[in-house]
């Protein structure tokens, strides 16, 4: 903090996004304050996998890696996968992806979230950055030069820039008014980790079914954990299942492309939303994250998008750093260029996860075929494979 008492940033959020971006900064050089409503919950090895669980794309990767948190992940518990098989319930065909047809060792990694941040907590604490936990926003005032936070013990924290990366119900965007609209999918996912009869051989499964897309994703244990998209009620009735029960349908909706289901764990499950902030940018202030969008995980790119948000950010921050001391972090033209272009991709990349659970959540018999033959198109044209293997593993 500088004489003036004037953080460079103020980060709202010590999850995966909010988290990677604080200790990007801090590690980069700014002043960075942390506002956090409660310590992370610990990563513990002796602890069953945690049943929210993430595939982090090759980039998303590189951010831990640069920001000095990968290396206690990749040591604690980790999941490659190398293969992912895309096919349909209701057409013939599978869409391959490899990672050796790209020269890479994985195509992603399968990461429980706790222990995401639970390192990166860790890290946050050496960093240098100030951090105020438990602690939670209760007013906020914005002036020219800087924006003011108070925290509900009453401490004022001051900065050129606020972030906010506290989630879906992120209470500093409704102070800042921006509306936050889009759909309810009238899904829930429900998650489990399941043993199978075959080893899932390091590779990720999504299948469509008329409900909804059902993934099997590696575990590093051998294990797969499931997410699996279904209409409300049916979620429900298949939380009520007994083991057995469970097992069998899970294998018939899978086509027991693994074989029988030997074991699960119990079963969560999470509703299904599409948000999007009205806007990115509130004077100084920013959203990140689930603040900013929440779209459909049949692609698994929810956090990357979001560490994606955070990726930009610390570069946009950095060049106007750079240009010159006495340069305005929190300026107008700073935080629209980092709107600009998230908002932008962020809202390409929900709109077509969203055409794509439409298109394929669809039993309507013609587009069952279509889809089959796209799949078949696909799966034999070089370019459009490498393009969607793109997508598959979050590079676009």
């Amino acid at each position: 903090m500088n004489r003036r008492g004037l953080h460079d940033v103020i980060v709202v959020g010590a999850g995966a996004v909010g988290g990677a971006l604080a200790l990007a900064l801090a590690r980069d050089g700014f002043d960075v304050a942390v506002v956090e409503a409660r310590e992370p919950r610990a990563w513990r090895a002796e602890d069953d996998v945690d049943l929210r669980v993430v595939a982090l794309a090759p980039d998303a990767r590189a951010l831990l890696d640069d920001i000095g948190a990968w290396g206690a992940i990749a040591d604690a518990r980790i999941g490659p996968y190398r293969r992912m098989h895309v096919c349909d319930a209701l057409a013939p065909g599978r869409l391959d992806f490899d990672a050796a047809e790209r020269g890479e060792a994985a195509l992603g990694w399968i990461v429980e979230n706790k222990l995401i941040q639970h390192a990166l907590w860790k890290a946050l604490a050496t960093s240098g950055a100030r951090i105020a936990c438990p602690a939670e926003v209760a007013d906020i005032e914005q002036g020219e030069d800087a924006v003011a936070a108070t925290l509900a013990d009453g401490t004022r924290l001051r900065a050129r820039v606020l972030v906010a990366a506290e989630g879906g119900q992120s209470s500093v965007r409704e102070r800042l008014g921006i509306g936050f609209a889009g759909r309810d999918y009238g899904q829930r996912a429900v998650v489990a980790h399941v043993r199978t009869e075959r080893p899932h051989e390091g590779a990720a499964w999504q299948r469509f079914l008329p409900g909804g897309p059902l993934a099997f994703l590696p575990l590093a244990d051998g294990r797969c954990s499931i997410v699996w998209s279904l209409p409300d009620a049916e979620a429900a009735r298949v939380l009520e299942l007994d083991d057995a029960t469970f097992r069998a349908e899970l294998g018939c909706a899978f086509d027991f492309r693994l074989g029988t289901i030997l074991e699960t764990t119990a079963r969560a499950a999470f509703p299904l939303r599409l948000r999007f902030a009205d806007a990115y940018v509130r004077g100084r202030c920013a959203l990140a994250g689930d603040s900013a969008h929440l779209v459909h995980p049949l692609a698994g790119q929810g956090m990357n998008l979001g560490l994606r948000d955070a990726m930009c950010l610390r570069r946009v921050l950095g060049e106007a750093r750079a240009r010159g001391r006495g340069r305005d972090l929190g300026a107008a033209h700073v935080l629209r260029r980092y709107e600009r272009e998230r908002r932008s991709e962020n809202t390409i990349a929900a709109r077509g996860f969203d055409m794509i659970d439409r298109v394929y959540s669809s039993d309507a018999m013609p587009l069952a075929l279509l889809r089959g033959a796209a799949l078949a198109v696909a799966g034999r044209v070089g370019p459009i494979r490498r393009m969607l293997a793109d997508v598959a593993a979050g590079r676009a």
